[in-house]
């Protein structure tokens, strides 16, 4: 689906104006063809609207009314070269131009594998019942997931988000509500977090497993990322189990490192749409700065494993990246980007995420664990990294457009 559209000046209400609306099979001419029709009887353009969907046109052109006498003549000329085109036409009379859209702007994003009808009744009929009206609905993505967006007005975000995320999760799609406006497009800095975000991994586990107590690291890993054990002390727990490992190691675990499906596409569109992207981790420097060379990230900040004399010493170095840390590091980005903070998007899974989420102009919760996202402005449950991208506005198009353009 494609649409397209534009406005003049105010009309005053009392106005006469015309709606004419031509449907079809769609081709090359159509949109000219009408004005060309419709210039020969002096009226202006107050209103278009146009869109495409299975090679189906519906195009809306709202005109002043023209002058007195050539209306009938209008209309008969408009339906006889909309025959001539294989098309229906329609001219409904009426007064002044569209009606005022309400207070409050919102973009809805929905996706969904698939994006069943009854998904989207849901969600149309909970719009409804907040106060809402659909504007538009313009399709982001057909693969690998069906993104679409509904342009939502007369009700504010955050009760529209509320009641959306609640029926999220019982109809088994993603729904992400923010403001309209021209500062969604102004994002330019994204931050995420490593370990099962941007790789599918757990780096820590990877040193384990060389170390041979991989069971006991993750078992400790897995209470932390629920919040049931303080970060800082869970760390230097895990740590300490690899003490005495020798630092070629390092080499071995970055070569093991998988990324998740999709971030390469996620990290090469944003740097070619010019986003500054970075990364924070309660991992290690020793992966997160490869990863930042690999990737091309433009921020990178994580723990230091110490080695001395060629081996791990079971110890960590400098301060620790934990749950406020990752908040810290976020302002720190933003600072150094000059972005506002307000302009940011971060991406994480677990609960040593959350303040950083909540902290950025939109959080994003990447198949995280329930507390995380009842908590994030939204919510992505499908295995693409990239997915993101349609929550920030990104169409597929735009993504695949992208990989024909060379990084500045």
């Amino acid at each position: 689906m494609s649409a397209s559209q534009t406005s003049s000046s105010d009309v005053p209400a009392d106005v006469p104006t015309l709606l004419v609306k031509i449907f079809g099979k769609d081709r090359p001419g159509i949109t000219a063809g009408l004005f060309d029709t419709l210039a020969a009887y002096s009226v202006d353009v107050v209103d278009i609207e146009q869109v495409v969907t299975r090679g189906r046109m519906v195009l809306c052109a709202l005109v002043t009314e023209p002058p007195p006498g050539l209306e009938g003549d209008l209309r008969a000329t408009v339906h006889s070269w909309a025959e001539s085109m294989k098309m229906q036409a329609e001219i409904i009379s009426g007064l002044g131009d569209n009606r005022p859209r309400g207070l409050g702007r919102s973009l809805v994003t929905v996706l969904g594998h698939p994006l069943t009808a009854e998904a989207t009744a849901a969600i149309a009929a909970r719009i409804t019942k907040t106060g809402g009206n659909i504007d538009r609905i313009f399709r982001l993505a057909k693969y690998p997931v069906t993104a679409v967006e509904f342009a939502v007005s007369g009700v504010e975000t955050e009760p529209l988000r509320t009641a959306l995320v609640t029926d999220a999760a019982r109809l088994g799609i993603d729904v992400a509500v923010v403001a309209a406006g021209l500062y969604r497009r102004a994002q330019r800095l994204v931050v995420m977090d490593v370990d099962s975000t941007l790789i599918q991994d757990e780096v820590i586990e990877l040193f384990a497993a060389h170390a041979g107590c991989e069971d006991k690291v993750a078992e400790v890993t897995a209470a932390a990322m629920r919040g049931e054990l303080d970060f800082e002390q869970s760390l230097h727990a895990r740590v300490a189990l690899l003490e005495g490992l020798d630092a070629s190691v390092v080499d071995k675990v970055r070569s093991e490192v998988r990324l998740t499906p999709g971030a390469r596409t996620l990290i090469r569109t944003l740097k070619r749409l010019g986003y500054q992207v970075g990364v924070v981790s309660g991992g290690f420097t020793q992966v997160t700065d490869d990863l930042k060379e690999r990737l091309g990230l433009d921020f990178a900040h994580a723990n230091t494993l110490e080695i001395v004399d060629g081996r791990l010493t079971g110890k960590v170095t400098g301060e620790i990246v934990d749950r406020a840390g990752k908040a810290r590091l976020l302002r720190r980005f933003a600072a150094e980007a000059g972005v506002p903070l307000s302009q940011t998007v971060a991406i994480g899974d677990g609960a040593n995420d959350l303040d950083m989420l909540n902290a950025a102009g939109l959080g994003v919760a990447f198949n995280a664990k329930p507390v995380v996202r009842e908590a994030a402005h939204a919510a992505v449950n499908f295995p693409f990294l990239d997915t993101v991208l349609y929550l920030l506005g990104v169409t597929r198009e735009e993504v695949e457009a992208a990989d024909t353009l060379d990084i500045v």
